[in-house]
């Protein structure tokens, strides 16, 4: 079983299926994982295998080390599409998120004022004011939303502490369109239970949240590496470009990563 745990507070650039050539800012510790979901397809593996030592990087270090990776891409010619929050978890958890977000607009503004800020976040901490206002700030506002049924959430995504699906939906709404939806598709079995939540069992509703909270866009993707739980597998192109094209439909731009 292959993981991948994330330089901190820097990685990359790296190329992004859905966000072109990205800047990493990983808020999160360097040798382990701390993350409020558990997700049995979660590239980083499982919360238990990869408990952190380090502590996260503070709020200077990583403005620092932005700056610093910044101006020597600037020295090298090199131009970041994106400047991307993830990394080895749930970057929301952090204390000073919304602090680190206005100094990595400053430093944004100052050295690829053409770059994207974007975050990645699997919504838990947008009840919190300060993550709600900083992520109204940001460009792309990437929030997970994998399904609207609670059983699925509770075994694939696997919240650490109470989840409330309506609740997250509501807050969703708060954002008034500033957001993108990201959720993952796939097929397969975990333990013995399908975690196939390509059917319209799962689609029509989620679809229908979807059209209530009005997105700026969706982002609906698949497997794309090594997954900690076994069984899983990718869905098709061709269940991935249908439900694309009924998010389309519904008047809602949105994109699919095979």
């Amino acid at each position: 079983m292959s993981t991948i745990i994330y330089p901190s507070p820097i990685f990359g650039p790296v190329h992004s299926r859905r966000l072109g050539i990205s800047l990493g800012i990983n808020l999160l510790p360097a040798d382990g994982k701390v993350c409020s979901f558990d997700c049995i397809y979660c590239e980083c593996g499982f919360n238990k295998d990869h408990r952190p030592t380090l502590p996260m990087p503070t709020r200077e270090q990583v403005a620092e080390k932005l700056e610093d990776k910044l101006k020597a891409m600037r020295e090298e010619g090199l131009k970041p599409d994106v400047l991307t929050f993830a990394g080895n978890g749930e970057p929301t958890c952090h204390p000073h998120f919304a602090e680190i977000i206005d100094d990595t607009l400053l430093l944004r503004n100052q050295y690829c004022p053409e770059a994207k800020v974007s975050v990645l976040s699997n919504s838990t901490m947008i009840h919190r004011p300060e993550v709600h206002d900083a992520l109204m700030r940001v460009d792309n506002n990437i929030l997970k939303l994998d399904t609207v049924d609670p059983q699925y959430i509770n075994k694939v995504d696997r919240p650490n502490g109470s989840y409330d699906v309506e609740q997250i939906t509501a807050r969703m709404k708060a954002f008034k369109g500033h957001i993108i939806i990201q959720t993952m598709f796939m097929r397969g079995t975990c333990k013995g239970e399908s975690v196939d939540n390509t059917g319209e069992a799962y689609v029509g509703p989620w679809l229908e949240v979807v059209k209530a909270i009005r997105p700026q866009q969706v982002m609906v993707y698949t497997i794309d590496r090594e997954t900690p739980a076994q069984g899983l597998l990718k869905a098709s192109r061709e269940q991935l470009d249908a439900i694309r094209d009924r998010v389309i439909t519904a008047g809602i731009p949105c994109t699919a990563s095979y």
